[in-house]
């Protein structure tokens, strides 16, 4: 089938046609011209569609770039901040550990903050390397037995200093927020309505004894409603902190509970029998 338009006449056969030519232009019908602006339309749309398909593949790839680079980035800041985590940061951040504050490091490198604690601690100075995060070559010439056996000791020797701190004013000044917080817990006897608690210990030797919640209302001693922080040695809080606490700030301490619980039957108190 011919062209039509290399027909006329009118355009030279040297002459490229024009576009309007290209659609029919000339002697179309109505009809035919609308055909042809349709197709035409359809060829520049489909033209257009390309060119955004194209611009949001490009933007796509752009994002995933983007947000590979940033997770990326956020993976390396994760792992910089557990490589940072200090020993004394994760012991505390322990489960059942929450009783504890984080002693400061110049306080345990004072030698005299430490008197006396190298005799009741096994395997004393590379448990002190294990708290300051001193590098040590133990670990390569230690059996998997003994290093498990300097781990246990740094706890017990860290929990021997924390005894030693908390009773200076930076340690207590600590304890303070700790108290505010809510941390150690509060007392569950009824009638002293929530009284905030701190941990004490009922002997000052290590092994002998579990720590307890002293309530200052009611001034009686409590079983700590977590299990894991009943597990923990009542020596690393002392027989002395809560009381020496709350002679430093004795406007914490809060007066006796008014009310008593009295025991009925039928409405009619229970008579006590003298003697």
């Amino acid at each position: 089938m011919s062209h039509w338009y290399f027909e006329r006449e009118d355009i030279p056969k040297n002459k490229k046609p024009q576009a309007d030519e290209l659609w029919g232009g000339g002697s179309m019908n109505q009809r035919e011209k609308d055909k042809a602006a349709k197709g035409k339309a359809q060829l520049l749309g489909s033209s257009s569609v390309g060119k955004q398909i194209s611009t949001n593949l490009n933007d796509e790839t752009e994002s995933e770039t983007e947000e590979s680079e940033l997770s990326g980035s956020e993976e390396l800041e994760n792992e910089d901040e557990e490589e940072e985590t200090s020993w004394i940061s994760w012991f505390c951040n322990l489960k059942g550990n929450e009783f504890f504050c984080e002693v400061e490091e110049d306080f345990i490198q004072d030698e005299f903050n430490l008197c006396g604690l190298s005799g009741q601690v096994p395997y004393y100075d590379y448990a002190l390397d294990l708290i300051l995060d001193t590098e040590s070559s133990h670990g390569e010439m230690f059996t998997e037995e003994q290093n498990e056996l300097v781990e246990s000791a740094a706890e017990m020797l860290y929990g021997l200093i924390h005894t030693r701190y908390i009773l200076t004013s930076r340690g207590m000044a600590v304890m303070l927020e700790k108290y505010k917080n809510y941390d150690f817990g509060r007392c569950p006897r009824v009638n002293c309505s929530g009284q905030p608690c701190v941990p004490v210990g009922q002997s000052d030797i290590p092994r002998a004894g579990t720590v307890k919640i002293f309530c200052p209302k009611c001034e009686d001693v409590y079983y700590p409603r977590s299990k894991y922080q009943g597990n923990v040695d009542g020596a690393y809080f002392g027989t002395t902190f809560p009381h020496l606490f709350l002679m430093t700030y004795s406007q914490l301490k809060p007066a006796k509970p008014s009310l008593q619980y009295v025991p009925r039957v039928f409405g009619f108190k229970l008579h006590k029998p003298k003697g």
